[in-house]
């Protein structure tokens, strides 16, 4: 009897016992069997223990064999799974996928779902060919997923492609997704199709890193003013002349048509030929034979025919005709759409008059632009064959790449090749870190930004330059709004008195004062030599660090010889102007001494501008001139106008706004006059 178990044993151990109790049993019925056939010295032997416990333990790792799990080829088929089911979901989502394209990913999907099913629940050692399966169709599905517009555009380029032949509904969608400007510029173009691109500013190739805007142009066919040798198509048919006419774009083409000797409907002569454009006037004269040879005409069908070809018809028959224009959702622009007699209607010459009806193109509804992307503007556009034209400024009210505004309002009709101007918004204008006044000065020009200068006194800022801006730099500018600029005066001093001092009493008190100073000099016959007559700036006054105070000394009375011979020479050369001699008064004592240029700092000029402005360039000028020579004693101004840039009478188109220089310096301004 067995024994009771007090410990669970695991089934191999169980087998095992198993097999070796059937190994003892074995071993001796083996024995009994020896024994009994031993007096016939034969020795039987059935089965060799050995041999039995060695296959004993193959089928034992048989066993073990059969139970391994290949976690690492599961989880990878379970992956294989997932992307095929996403690849699936994608199909679907995708809006330019086929019906066959959704069928064959739906089987494909299918098919993947019972291979991963197989490959698990297969019991096999080696389970490499199937993961080299699922790898290869792992594979398939990465670039199919990869091959999906959906997927493609979200991958963001790091480059700038290269757009020539695309349409401009792919550069718009391009540059909106890597948040770059875009401006069209329309040009004509014989090999490249309307409203397709011819080229851009920016080379292929060029990292988008610090592109802000590329210029793409945009191809209006053929260029009617481009200029071609036109041949001598003297003794050419009719027929020939029209398909040249027609290749080569001739839009102001005349025929007509005379009695001759020479063959019917051929050139007989042309107004000119060799180089000329397109659109310039070509007469070409056709023979209809010695005599016309018929009264009346039975007349075809024009319709979808050119105007060229019409009227060249019109004058070969002899017949009258006039044109009329209107619009056509089927017939081609510059192509009849419908004449007055029906076509096969039998009429004499130069009697009845046809009217043609020339296409215009189809109607052209303006959408409200002010509400649509900018891609669906780009493609209304181009299906419409209309031209846009896209402005951009800052605006704090409209998100960036919205419309601010469009040329034509909502419902409005315009025909095909109109240009349509569209203001794009930039986003709030944000206060950039200018690095002077006048970097200050040109920016705000440049996008028409409303300001005001405040001037204030500062020991620690030099004068004319920035103490600080209504603005921070980064904050959002609000639509309209003026930004006021607090400009230093320098330090702050207070004007000495020194009228009736000597020279160097002036010299001495303005050192001390630390005002800068310059002298000039005029006769006087109450204050003796080097006495101070005037000061420029009275005393008590407060002034920048940077002002120069102007010094009048007195020279003293006039010299009368000297006034004398100048009388003396002033006669004789009203006597011997007749005879164009002009003799030289003899040199006169310089009655102003000037010291060396002074340094000085002009401030306040846009203000000046800004608050004359309302009448007009002659009152900003004089503003103008009388501020910075009281500024800067000395100096000279000259201001100039400039009519061509539409712009409001007095406004500061170029030149010195502010800023050092010194009194022996001429400065220039120009305004809008």
């Amino acid at each position: 009897m067995s024994k009771k178990k007090t410990k669970k044993q695991s089934p191999d151990s169980e087998i095992k016992n198993e097999i070796e109790d059937n190994s003892v049993e074995i071993e001796k019925s083996t024995e009994l069997v020896e024994n009994k056939n031993e007096k016939d010295d034969t020795l039987v032997s059935f089965i060799d223990p050995k041999e039995l416990n060695h296959l004993i333990d193959e089928d034992l790792q048989g066993q073990q064999v059969k139970g391994k799990k290949h976690y690492f080829v599961h989880f990878f088929l379970i992956l294989l799974l997932l992307v095929s089911c996403a690849f699936f979901g994608l199909q679907l989502w995708n809006k330019n996928s086929s019906i066959l394209a959704i069928l064959s990913t739906s089987f494909l999907t299918v098919f993947t779902i019972l291979f991963v099913v197989i490959s698990i629940t297969y019991q096999r050692k080696n389970k490499v060919l199937i993961f080299f399966s699922g790898m290869l169709l792992l594979g398939y599905f990465l670039l199919e997923m990869n091959s999906l517009s959906i997927f493609q555009t979200s991958i963001v380029t790091t480059s700038i492609p290269n757009f020539q032949g695309k349409t401009l509904t792919d550069a718009v969608k391009w540059a909106n997704k890597n948040n770059i400007s875009i401006h069209q510029e329309y040009e004509y173009n014989d090999m490249i199709s309307e409203y397709q691109i011819i080229g851009q500013n920016i080379k292929e190739g060029t990292s988008i890193k610090d592109v802000k805007e590329i210029t793409f142009s945009i191809s209006e066919g053929p260029n009617p003013a481009k200029e071609i040798i036109v041949p001598n198509m003297v003794s050419w048919d009719s027929e020939r002349v029209i398909r040249y006419v027609k290749d080569n774009y001739l839009s102001n083409v005349e025929v007509e048509f005379v009695e001759s000797d020479q063959a019917k409907d051929t050139v007989i002569s042309q107004s000119t030929s060799g180089n000329l454009k397109r659109n310039d006037e070509l007469k070409i004269t056709f023979s209809y034979g010695e005599e016309l040879g018929f009264e009346e005409v039975t007349l075809i069908d024009l319709t979808k025919k050119s105007k060229f070809e019409i009227e060249f018809y019109f004058k070969q028959h002899q017949l009258r005709y006039d044109f009329e224009y209107d619009f056509s959702n089927k017939v081609k622009r510059g192509f009849a759409v419908k004449q007055s007699v029906d076509a096969g209607t039998v009429i004499p010459i130069n009697d009845t008059r046809v009217v043609v009806t020339i296409s215009k193109g189809k109607k052209v509804i303006v959408p409200d632009l002010t509400t649509m992307s900018l891609d669906e503007i780009t493609e209304w556009a181009i299906s419409k064959k209309v031209k846009l034209n896209f402005h951009d400024q800052y605006d704090d009210n409209k998100e960036k790449n919205k419309v601010i505004s469009a040329e034509f309002a909502k419902d409005e009709v315009i025909e095909q090749g109109t240009v349509v101007n569209i203001t794009i918004s930039k986003g709030p204008l944000k206060m950039p870190k200018f690095k002077s006044i006048n970097d200050f000065y040109s920016w705000a020009n440049q996008y028409n930004i409303h300001y005001e200068e405040e001037h204030e006194f500062n020991d620690n800022i030099a004068p004319g330059e920035v103490i600080s801006y209504s603005y921070k730099t980064g904050e959002a500018i609000k639509n309209n709004d003026t930004i006021i600029v607090k400009i230093s005066d320098g330090e702050k001093k207070t004007v000495p008195n020194v009228v009736g001092l000597s020279k160097s009493e002036a010299i001495a008190k303005m050192e001390k004062a630390g005002i800068a100073y310059h002298f000039i000099y005029k006769n006087s016959n109450d204050i003796s030599k080097d006495k101070v007559i005037s000061q420029s700036i009275r005393s008590g006054s407060e002034i920048s660090s940077g002002a120069s105070l102007t010094i009048t000394l007195s020279n003293g009375k006039a010299d009368k010889a000297n006034n004398n011979s100048k009388s003396e020479d002033t006669n004789k050369n009203n006597e011997n102007s007749n005879e164009n001699k002009v003799e030289e008064a003899p040199p006169q004592q310089p009655v102003v001494e000037e010291e060396k240029c002074t340094k000085c700092t002009i401030t306040g000029i846009k203000g000046i501008i800004s608050s004359n402005i309302s009448d007009g360039y002659q009152a900003v000028a004089d503003a103008l001139t009388s501020e910075i020579k009281s500024q800067c004693p000395g100096i000279k101004v000259s201001i100039l106008s400039d009519d061509t840039t539409g712009r409001r009478s007095g406004t500061f188109i170029s030149g010195f706004n502010g800023g050092n220089t010194d009194s022996c310096s001429t400065v220039s301004i120009v305004l809008a006059k």
